[in-house]
């Protein structure tokens, strides 16, 4: 029996009843005295109306200063967090010339590429003297180097595909590509814990979408048998194409894709796979190659292989990576690739650098070393959390392990407290998560040293316990986990709201 949900639920809805009770009295005391002055708009329309922005006003703007920290160093396992102040209650924050010296458990740098490194530094910087910090001009007329040339042809090796077509975003290569590998007439099936850049491209593609619970097969298998027998809407038609999308790390929950069972079901109904691997490619698997190899999954099954560089790589961008001919048709008409400035060059060297120190081409075993210290490093804080009593999501392997808060209150006290007592961490709240599962999401980092992980433990410990987050008195059941999924699957559908989906 789950011990948690009943007195955390009830106090968290009580405190978001409270917040939207007095910020409704506050408006409407507001509004009553604009009505008095007679604001002249001159003709125009407000921007915002009252309940459009009322998150932001009643709730954003009280803890901002948890979110958007400056740093003023390499995001590596020590940085440099610039400090702010307010002086009309955190409406507006200003910087000073002083910065503390915190713990980095926020970051994506899961291999420790994003700080000076022996190999891919000296290279980066060689580039940048060569090609200068920007082809300023698109692949397709003169933003093409020999870099990206021989990056593309790197990452379809590195993650054992025939070809691959290079961003310089990763939120883009989602939101961007899936509209172009399907439209009208055509089936959408999203895990409900997809990324928002997922939901966007869905939204934008004109197919329809249906969402099925999270990391369920099963429920993806009624879903499929479902939507195949009963065709489009009103005509029922055959679907012209059905595309089933899934992550291989679940960026906020930290749980590794059922992969081999999801792919098993497509197979069995004739349904393309696209895989997002933005933060499992290079972080997981004996070689780096991410869930596929994690998971004994044959690259050759998944139809579309989608990550970016910004976490283990250090840089920033993203590729697709598929069949030739699908990344040829991708070249001639995806937006972001015909419109979009290429990637700039010196990241595109780091990329390859990092990659190559991976692979041990760069004539050391750095990269096995990194592999195995970044497995080490999170499944031993991952443990050390769970034995101390919190509620902590997600599966061995990964580096992502969110810490769940709740309480609106429990987001500004763990995140300012933890800072004071020099720990960097990240919390996150709606509309990143559903409005009652807020969390701090630790990312942890091959850079962290056993001393370093150690304090961070023993200052979360304190905050926990100050904050009132240790919802279990020891590590905490299995049926927890379970729980959790259900709760969350059953909220997040409404991500989707825009499109023509079914509930889960």
């Amino acid at each position: 029996m789950v011990r948690l949900p009943y007195t955390t639920a009830l106090t968290t809805l009580f405190s978001y009843g409270l917040l939207f009770a007095f910020g409704q009295l506050r408006d409407l005391f507001r509004k009553l005295l604009d009505w008095f002055r007679s604001k002249d708009l001159k003709g125009y329309a407000p921007i915002c109306l009252g309940l459009e922005d009322f998150y932001v006003r009643r709730l954003y703007l009280r803890i901002q200063d948890c979110f958007g920290r400056p740093i003023a160093s390499a995001p590596d396992a020590w940085i440099d967090v610039v400090e702010r102040y307010s002086n009309d209650n955190n409406k507006t924050l200003h910087r000073t010339s002083n910065s503390t010296k915190c713990l980095n458990l926020g970051s994506y740098n899961y291999l420790g590429f994003a700080a000076a490194d022996e190999y891919c530094t000296p290279r980066v910087i060689e580039s940048l003297k060569k090609y200068s910090p920007s082809t300023c001009s698109v692949r397709v007329d003169g933003g093409t180097t020999q870099l990206h040339a021989e990056l593309e042809e790197l990452v379809a090796r590195f993650v054992g595909k025939p070809a691959a077509v290079l961003f310089g975003m990763g939120y883009v290569t989602n939101s961007a590509i899936i509209p172009c590998l399907i439209g009208k007439g055509g089936l959408l099936i999203s895990d409900s814990l997809n990324h928002n850049s997922i939901v966007n491209g869905a939204r934008g593609s004109g197919a329809t979408v249906r969402v099925f619970q999270h990391n369920s097969p099963s429920h993806l298998e009624e879903v499929l048998r479902e939507q195949i027998a009963e065709g489009q809407p009103r005509t029922h038609r055959p679907w012209k194409k059905i595309i089933v999308i899934v992550e291989g790390i679940y960026s906020m929950e930290g749980e590794l894709c059922k992969l081999p069972e999801i792919i098993a079901v497509c197979k069995k109904y004739k349904a393309y796979t696209y895989l997002d691997e933005a933060h499992s490619i290079g972080a997981i698997g004996k070689s780096g190659r991410g869930v596929c190899e994690l998971l004994g999954v044959d690259p050759a099954d998944v139809d579309i292989m989608m990550g970016t560089f910004t976490k283990s790589f250090g840089s920033c961008g993203g590729y697709i990576a598929a069949s030739k001919e699908i990344i040829q048709y991708l070249k001639y008409t995806c937006p972001a690739h015909l419109y979009a400035t290429s990637m700039s060059p010196p990241a595109v060297q780091q990329v390859i650098s990092a990659i190559k120190v991976i692979l041990g081409e760069d004539g050391s075993n750095r990269g096995a070393q990194k592999l195995a210290r970044i497995r080490e490093n999170s499944n031993f804080f991952r443990s050390e959390l769970q034995k101390m009593g919190f509620e902590v999501l997600g599966d061995n392997d990964s580096p992502v392990m969110p810490i769940m808060l709740y309480n609106p209150a429990k987001i500004p006290a763990f995140s300012r407290e933890c800072l004071r007592q020099n720990v960097a961490v990240v919390t996150v709240a709606f509309p990143a998560t559903p409005l009652l599962l807020a969390r701090a999401r630790i990312c942890i980092s091959a850079a962290h040293t056993r001393e370093d992980m150690i304090k961070g433990l023993e200052v979360i410990s304190k905050v926990g316990d100050l904050v009132g987050i240790k919802y279990f008195p020891t590590e905490p059941p299995k049926l927890a986990k379970e729980a959790h999924k259900k709760r969350e699957s059953s909220i997040v559908a409404e991500r989707f709201c825009g499109c023509d989906i079914i509930g889960v």
